[in-house]
């Protein structure tokens, strides 16, 4: 009975967080922290930092591996899958649905309206998360300008894995000099790179021109098993394969697609299931999806039960600090990106204030702040 009540709690929330988790990667991590440390507290800010320190260093999606990662945490297996389906089902079906209208219609339905309210609210969402991780992260000085410096170079066009790799290595450097002495690596914690090899092991697949849903099948699993980063990575992967290799989309529809996953709730990569639909229909859409996220459970799987054990080592913990310091400069890095593009005038400023003040002040649930973003949104785009 305890089992199913977590199954069910899980699926609640992570149903929710698919349908109201707007703003990319960064955005998703920060109403994760506020759902599951803040409100409910079933996992420590600790743990939690770890959790998307480590996803960070697998390839996939990074929230979406974070929600499966807390899945494991709270249901074991079950959990790990209960919370995985449910955050990506939602995004899915309605990228699905724009798929269908774009392929109907030839375009897709307008969103700026909708968005332009959401984005200042993400903005509060993300900036109260990192001042909320910021004390577990930064646990001294040096990790401090680990931070800032991953977030500078993020900003300069620096690869966000290097620098999580970097942040690592700065991490035992840090507290060997602080020992005195080099410390030994935990076993484990060269475990977390397995990805790398196996993903290159898929990466080797043959390529078919063929549109078949096997081949689709393989095409996202390969691009599942290897991508790091967002959603431009994402865009030079899909326009490498499937334009310039296999000669099944234009770049045109590549770039569409691309834009549907960053405007839709829920994890980006669900850009595959518009693309699989584009080219085969429903069943091509469920291939494509199943094909990119699968990696991601696997990863996890392997992944969830290390964690504990790489921060019960002084070294392994010492790198997992520095990987955190660097996440935390990350997102703060992001948030920039995001406040460039969200905050376009003085009314999308005074709802950002708004929302992050409310957020100080309250336990109101992000779901309804998001919701009034909307409205604000569609009231905005109906009176200009």
């Amino acid at each position: 009975m305890e089992e199913r009540h977590r199954l069910g709690e899980l699926a609640a929330l992570f149903l929710r967080l698919g349908v109201t988790a707007f703003g990319g990667p960064a955005a998703h991590i920060a109403m994760m922290h506020d759902e599951v440390v803040r409100r409910r507290g079933w996992v420590s800010e600790q743990d939690f930092l770890d959790t998307v320190g480590a996803t960070n260093l697998i390839p996939g999606p990074n929230s979406t591996e974070v929600a499966i990662h807390l899945g494991w945490e709270r249901g074991r297996v079950r959990g790990l899958i209960v919370a995985g389906v449910c955050f990506i089902l939602p995004a899915a079906l309605i990228v699905g649905v724009l798929a269908w209208a774009y392929v109907r219609y030839g375009d897709t339905p307008e969103v700026e309206g909708l968005l332009y309210g959401i984005k200042p609210i993400v903005i509060a969402i993300v900036a109260l998360a990192i001042w909320r991780l910021a004390p577990t992260a930064i646990k001294t000085r040096p990790l401090a300008a680990v931070g800032l410096a991953a977030g500078a170079a993020y900003l300069l066009g620096l690869n966000e894995l290097l620098l999580m790799v970097l942040g690592g290595v700065a991490g035992v450097a840090i507290h060997g000099v602080r020992h005195w002495r080099a410390g030994r690596l935990s076993v484990w914690a060269p475990l977390l790179f397995v990805a790398g090899p196996l993903g290159r092991v898929v990466a080797a697949t043959k390529e078919t021109p063929d549109v078949g849903l096997g081949a689709l099948f393989l095409v996202f699993l390969k691009i599942g098993s290897v991508l790091y980063g967002g959603g431009y990575v994402l865009l030079a992967f899909l326009q490498g394969e499937l334009v310039d290799r296999m000669g099944w989309l234009t770049s045109q529809q590549v770039l569409d697609a691309v834009s549907i996953g960053q405007v839709t709730p829920g994890p980006v990569f669900t850009t595959a299931t518009f693309v699989g639909y584009v080219l085969a229909g429903a069943p091509g859409a469920v291939v494509a999806t199943v094909g990119i996220f699968l990696p991601s459970f696997v990863f996890v799987g392997f992944l969830g039960p290390i964690v504990r054990r790489m921060r019960a080592s002084d070294t392994a913990g010492a790198a997992l600090d520095g990987v955190n310091a660097a996440a935390l400069g990350l997102m703060a890095a992001v948030l920039v990106d995001l406040a460039g593009d969200a905050l376009v005038d003085v009314l999308t400023g005074a709802v950002a204030i708004a929302a992050a003040i409310v957020l100080w002040r309250t336990k109101v649930n992000s779901t309804w702040l998001i919701a009034a973003g909307a409205a604000i949104g569609l009231l905005h785009a109906a009176a200009t």
